[in-house]
């Protein structure tokens, strides 16, 4: 569905720049010093409407999360939903994932998150699925040696793409979960679309895997 325009959504972003970094790029390498501490740097991919940044931030209070989501009417939502849960621990950036690397260093983040990524089912746009090989070159930059990458998402297809995709590039699974929500995972905070799919008794599908 496509998110309805606002056009005050550039005005908010200004508004609200301890939560926004308007200017990423200035920070690669300094998102250290842009959270004041030397811990862990987690960054979603995706964040939508910041259910799952801003809980998790509030649920590991001693990590640094970084929420990029490149539709600016959806990410007005995320920085009210980083207000509402008030931890001063998450970040957001309004910008493509296809330009990652120009907003962080060689191995400065520590975990990425992929939650409910667009599936791009026609095999003609493969390139653009956040799993292909081209993303994966980019993660394995700005990843620590043996930064983790964790997917979730209730398409079948996308998932064992990306299951084919992390195995020939070398990265090891750890976890492949084929019903997220049958573990009981007390852990796992819930997307909006997790949510949604999940009420309809929709598989979820989680899987983890290293860059060594």
């Amino acid at each position: 569905m496509r998110a309805r325009h606002k056009p005050w959504a550039d005005d908010y972003l200004k508004e609200n720049v301890s939560i926004v970094e308007l200017n990423p790029t200035e920070n690669k390498g300094k998102w250290k010093q842009i959270f004041t501490n030397d811990n862990p740097i987690h960054l979603e991919i995706g964040s939508g409407k910041g259910q799952f940044v801003s809980g998790m931030a509030k649920q590991f209070p001693s990590i640094n999360f970084i929420g990029m989501e490149l539709v600016k009417s959806i990410i007005v939502s995320t920085i009210d939903k980083v207000k509402e849960v008030g931890c001063k621990n998450v970040r957001l950036v309004n910008e493509n994932a296809e330009k990652v690397t120009e907003f962080f260093e060689e191995d400065e983040v520590d975990t990425i998150y992929l939650n409910f990524s667009d599936p791009w089912p026609k095999n003609r746009h493969e390139k653009r699925r956040l799993t292909y090989h081209t993303f994966l070159e980019q993660y394995q930059t700005i990843l620590k040696k043996g930064g983790k990458l964790v997917l979730k998402t209730d398409n079948q297809q996308l998932f064992e793409y990306s299951l084919v995709s992390f195995s020939q590039f070398g990265c090891t699974l750890e976890e492949v979960s084929l019903d997220l929500h049958a573990l009981n995972d007390p852990t796992n905070i819930k997307t909006e679309y997790e949510e949604k799919f999940a009420a309809k008794g929709q598989q979820i599908y989680r899987c983890v895997c290293r860059f060594d």
